[in-house]
């Protein structure tokens, strides 16, 4: 039914399309890009493929969600939780709690633990993705220990312009999605929706049955994902401009049980049949620039952002009974609302300096059924300053400042034995400093070297202080914020009008960094600011056009993560080495062939030392236009059915193929 809704709302639009000879189709053009939705120093607004996702890119090679589409780019990782079934990244070792997400330089990470579910983040509405590593700009917020990471939306340009396409996954799988926009000179409007779903994804023909899963299709694996998006914006001059924008999303899926053979993973013996019916995230927004004339502007970000998530257990992998002691329904009701105000001057000669003041209050509700709420509040606010000093044509010098506050408002505690709530012990104030300094020389027309060094902190989440993880652990409210100061060297290069050279060193020194330490009391764990810790690395990206119509592309990333504390528990989920290639061939004006190959080393998964071993994916990729204002992608990832896991126990897909229809009229 969903299908033929999708289809009902998208072919009444065809007839309306008007001749493109554009052949390796891009939805989404340089100019529509939401500019209001950029988080940049302006130094280095330039072309950066090292740090930057496309639309092009992402619908080239059917990147349908967002920890997918960041796996392209060097410096990530693409990981996951395996027992939660989140897909995430990190970056350059630093995980989603320590890199924030943004959507227009809004915050959208869940407030209880600070991890968002990536591939609840679907990517057909997107116009680009920005990655900021080690130096990210103050302006985006609290929080961003090694960085963050910022969703940018469309925006239209000309009077009527919209894309759509419908496609198939695998036998048992589809999407479809369509996005409108109108650009009427002072106003404009964008909109789009987007419907993504799959009975369960095939597992490698190469996977050997375990106790817990017997191959074929992947049990408990389904998922559905729908997204409405909306903004409508006035631009009354050149250099101001207000826009008020919504998203809905509306997510629900299975948790596929332990498949491992790990004896000292508890799940092995105790598996969990989970289910989520309910992912579901709303936001609304309001976004504006107001220049009072050629040297200040005034820049507000005021966002509301509700999450509702509803996680279902049950006895066993029928999923139809919960009777067991382990069994529970659990209901997250969050929200989130909070603003920005950011004032931009040029009044000093050579400086472009930015104050801002953030503020964000976090609520979390949850409880079981049968149960009470338990309420917890954080305010969070953030005073920064930043300056793009040009001290010559050639060399720039960028510091920028920030102090962080976050006070906790309230926090309440359940005895499930006496069924009655209470306060936790008021904890302090938490407050942080953060400072860094960036130095960028133009060597020549085309060459630039850059050195930055940056202080950065996060503050312990909701779900760090005051969890007890069913059982396991216990609460520990005064945590400190985490600490890491991040230098990096980094060097571009356009060399002979055909090759684009990127690369960058990288060393973060951790303090304070919060870890789960075992055993404080018999058989319980506990948060801590125990540790201190070592990330060193180097990242490289070589793009190279062989011929005009054939170009290679590869990246390389190398880290070591170093616990400095304590070397017997290990850092999980990243692997040493990273490498990604990709050969974009174009034999005739119709047609574009991509190659792309992955390679993986092993990565531990466990902090005791269980490992996956490491792997190597080949996937090809097609598309071709079939008429003035239509494209057929087509593709298969994992073309030699490589059974291969990130996470132990947590087998990937195994061989997959898509085919989609694309139309579009800008």
């Amino acid at each position: 039914m969903k299908l033929k809704i999708i289809m009902f709302l998208l072919f009444p639009l065809i007839g309306l399309c008007q001749q493109n000879n554009q052949v390796a189709v891009d939805s989404v053009k340089p100019t529509n890009m939401f500019m209001l939705g950029e988080v940049i120093i302006k130094n280095n607004k330039t072309k950066d493929t090292l740090n930057r996702v496309t639309t092009k890119k992402m619908e080239s090679q059917n990147k349908m969600d967002v920890s997918q589409a960041l796996n392209m780019l060097p410096g990530v990782s693409l990981t996951a939780s395996g027992p939660r079934n989140e897909s995430m990244v990190s970056i350059r070792g630093f995980d989603l709690r320590q890199v924030p997400v943004y959507m227009d330089g809004i915050p959208v990470y869940v407030p209880y633990d600070g991890y968002v579910d990536l591939a609840r983040f679907t990517t057909f509405d997107l116009a680009a993705i920005d990655v900021s590593k080690g130096f990210s700009s103050v302006l985006y917020g609290p929080n961003s220990l090694g960085g963050a990471i910022n969703l940018i939306s469309r925006k239209p340009s000309e009077i009527l312009e919209y894309d759509g396409s419908l496609g198939m996954i695998n036998s048992n799988g589809y999407k479809g999605n369509i996005n409108i926009g109108s650009n009427l000179g002072k106003f404009y409007v964008q909109g789009g929706y987007s419907y993504l779903h799959r009975d369960s994804f095939r597992m490698s023909s190469n996977y050997v049955p375990s106790k817990n899963e017997d191959g074929g299709q992947r049990d408990n694996s389904y998922r559905t994902d729908q997204k409405i998006s909306f903004k409508i914006g006035w631009t009354p001059t050149e250099k101001s401009e207000y826009a008020i924008g919504y998203i809905n999303q509306q997510g629900e899926k299975g948790n596929p049980v332990y498949a491992g053979d790990d004896v000292l993973n508890s799940l092995l013996a105790k598996p969990r049949y989970w289910q989520w019916p309910n992912w579901d995230k709303e936001s609304y927004y309001f976004i504006s620039n107001s220049s009072f004339d050629d040297k200040n502007s005034f820049k507000t970000r005021i966002y509301y952002d509700k999450f509702k998530n509803k996680l279902d257990s049950y006895d066993d992998n029928t999923y139809s009974t919960q009777t067991k002691p382990y069994a529970f329904q659990s209901n997250y009701n969050d929200y989130t609302y909070g603003g920005n105000l950011e004032y931009d001057t040029q009044l000093i000669p050579k400086n472009n300096l930015k104050i801002a003041f953030h503020f964000k209050e976090d609520v979390h509700r949850e409880n079981n059924l049968g149960e009470p709420v338990r309420n917890f509040v954080d305010n969070t606010i953030l005073i920064g300053i930043e300056d793009v000093y040009k001290i010559s044509n050639k060399f720039t010098l960028v510091p920028g400042v920030s102090y962080n506050i976050r006070k906790n408002k309230e926090a309440e505690d359940y005895n499930s034995t006496t069924k009655v709530i209470s306060d936790y012990p008021t904890a302090d104030a938490s407050d942080a400093f953060n400072a860094q300094i960036g130095f960028f020389y133009q060597l020549n027309e085309n060459q630039k070297l850059g050195a930055t060094v940056s202080q950065k902190t996060r503050f312990a989440t909701i779900k760090d202080r005051y969890s007890y993880r069913m059982g396991t652990a216990i609460p520990n409210p005064d945590l400190k914020p985490e600490k890491a100061v991040n230098y990096e060297i980094n060097y571009t290069a356009n060399l002979f009008s055909k090759i684009t050279f990127q690369t960058a060193v990288f060393y973060s020194s951790l303090t304070d960094a919060i870890l789960n330490v075992s055993n404080v009391m018999p058989g319980k764990s506990q948060m801590q600011n125990f540790g201190k810790a070592e990330y060193i690395g180097v990242e490289a990206q070589l793009n190279y056009s062989l011929l005009q119509n054939l170009s290679f592309n590869v990246n390389y990333t190398y880290i070591e993560r170093n616990n400095l504390t304590d070397p017997t528990i290990h850092f999980t989920d990243v692997p040493n080495t990273k490498v990604m290639g990709t050969v974009e061939y174009q034999p005739i004006k119709l047609l574009r062939l991509i190659a792309n190959s992955e390679f993986n080393s092993s990565r531990i998964s466990t902090s005791y030392g269980t490992r996956v071993p490491d792997y190597t994916l080949l996937n090809l990729y097609g598309s071709g236009k079939i008429a003035k204002n239509f494209s057929i992608d087509a593709g298969v990832n994992n073309i030699f059915d490589k059974s291969y896991s990130l996470v132990e126990g947590y087998p990937e897909e195994g061989r997959n193929f898509f085919v989609t229809l694309r139309f579009f009229n800008n």
